[in-house]
């Protein structure tokens, strides 16, 4: 019987099973992943969060983030502010670079309701975000008129008038799988009510609909302001809090919001990959 502390930690109630492999090396299966991933069953989280020793000199630790059904994405904003605050708590520093697939990302901590992560630049080539094939990401070629961008994993959003009329669900599973993405796509659902303020409402890519998506709040305002809809600094209201957002001189996408240590557990694995 293998013994793998965890902690259960969110952000803006999008919520994660966080171990860190530096003390304690394992590793898990996709289908044992999703087991863990059952909230009838198991724990349950929006996704799973493996932390690493970096391979960069400059970083503090490596984050790899896997999402419900095992598949592994590039960027979560969200959890990135839990790491910083589980760092905090082991450093006492306020400041940290973390390594992930989508890059580095600076972040700072200043309180556990101000902890900020540098998303890095938002990506509009259509060969960046990936796509299928050469389009304009500003108005991709889809019925809703949704833009389309890259925040280290792919993204569409769609500007709706009134968000409580949309089946964010329905039409989220379906735009997700969509051949225009190959590789699956966070799809985002944005009511504009001021340049400064947003509801969002996300389905993420092997995931589902969650309370928050940090990437998706960054591609949702970084495609607002290639709209001219919004300003560089926006409040993003989601369905489990606020996350504010800004993109700074250089372009990256500043998130900042809270994150909240639940509880800590230990998973209880027989060893056997299924």
């Amino acid at each position: 019987m293998t013994k793998i502390p965890f902690y259960k930690m969110h952000g803006a109630g999008n919520d994660f099973v966080v171990i860190d492999r530096r003390t304690h090396p394992v590793s898990l299966s996709p289908s044992q992943m999703a087991a863990l991933a059952d909230r009838n069953r198991s724990i349950g989280f929006d996704q799973l969060v493996m932390l690493d020793s970096p391979s960069h000199s400059g970083a503090d630790v490596m984050v790899r983030f896997f999402n419900t059904d095992g598949t592994q994405a590039g960027a979560c904003g969200n959890a990135s502010r839990c790491v910083v605050y589980l760092l905090h708590e082991q450093t006492g520093r306020s400041r940290y670079i973390l390594q992930t697939l989508a890059g580095l990302l600076p972040a700072s901590y200043e309180g556990k309701d101000f902890i900020e992560v540098n998303m890095g630049l938002p990506h509009f080539r259509w060969e960046d975000i990936p796509l299928a094939k050469e389009c304009d990401t500003n108005h991709l070629p889809l019925t809703g008129d949704p833009a389309g961008v890259s925040m280290g994993n792919p993204h569409m959003t769609f500007f709706v008038p009134q968000l409580s009329a949309v089946n964010v669900a329905e039409l989220g599973a379906a735009f997700t799988r969509h051949p225009l993405y190959p590789q699956g796509a966070n799809v985002g659902f944005a009511e504009m009510h001021s340049p400064s303020f947003m509801r969002l409402r996300v389905w993420e890519r092997g995931t589902g609909l969650t309370l928050a998506c940090g990437s998706g709040a960054c591609a949702a305002v970084a495609n607002a302001i290639r709209r001219g809809v919004s300003g560089k600094t926006c409040e993003v209201e989601v369905d489990g809090g606020v996350l504010h957002i800004t993109q700074n001189a250089q372009g990256d996408m500043l998130m900042r919001g809270p994150a909240v240590l639940a509880y800590e557990g230990v998973i209880e694995l027989n060893g056997e990959e299924g």
